[in-house]
């Protein structure tokens, strides 16, 4: 695991309360919104990456499904995230690893969900690792659903540089695995009363065939 970027998180989420982040939102409405209109069923396995202490796993119980991993660098969100919890937590797989060097089930996922992990790459080497992870979990015909700051967003976030995109970069970097189904944009409001434009783009993991034909 890159341990800097892991000291760092673990240092955000154990000094940080979180009305004090700027990423802090009571629910992920927009996310919400693109995952409620697929229709998933509710044992498909969903995985939320960069997941901290957001309570969309919260509502994806609350929504009945069954099978939810929340992955995040930092230990200390997921133990407040699990403490909120409570007994609900103990159906969740929680794992504390880098999205660019962790080992996920091959070809598992139906969902792969992430609200600003990816922008946070800004190697071109690591931005190909998170691609390559999320080819090799996500099951064919399974949906990514990847939020980054818009290029009208912050330049950056927590201290640290980011990446930002509009819908068209962003769903090219997923190319040939993934293909374009929607996008949309959200303008996200702050603890402190400040916007944050994001870009929200829902891809659909292709089968092999279809990826060897277009590379």
């Amino acid at each position: 695991m890159n341990t800097s970027r892991q000291e760092h998180w673990q240092s955000v989420y154990q000094d940080k309360a979180e009305q004090q982040t700027s990423w802090y939102r009571p629910h992920l409405e927009t996310s919400l919104h693109w995952i409620d209109a697929l229709e998933m069923p509710h044992d498909a396995p969903v995985i939320d990456v960069g997941g901290g202490r957001s309570t969309l796993v919260d509502d994806l119980l609350d929504r009945g499904f069954t099978d939810i991993t929340v992955l995040d660098l930092s230990e200390a969100a997921l133990a407040q995230s699990r403490a909120r919890l409570g007994e609900q937590a103990e159906s969740v797989r929680w794992l504390a690893g880098d999205i660019t060097e962790v080992e996920l089930p091959a070809a598992h996922y139906a969902l792969w969900h992430d609200r600003a992990v990816f922008h946070f790459l800004v190697e071109h080497d690591l931005q190909q690792h998170y691609v390559d992870s999320a080819a090799r979990a996500v099951r064919e015909g399974g949906h990514l659903i990847v939020a980054t700051f818009a290029t009208d967003g912050p330049e950056r976030c927590s201290g640290l540089p980011v990446v930002r995109y509009d819908a068209e970069e962003l769903a090219a970097r997923f190319k040939p695995h993934f293909e374009r189904v929607d996008a949309g944009r959200d303008l996200h409001r702050t603890p402190f009363d400040t916007e944050q434009a994001f870009t929200y783009v829902v891809l659909r993991r292709r089968n092999d065939a279809q990826t060897a034909i277009t590379e």
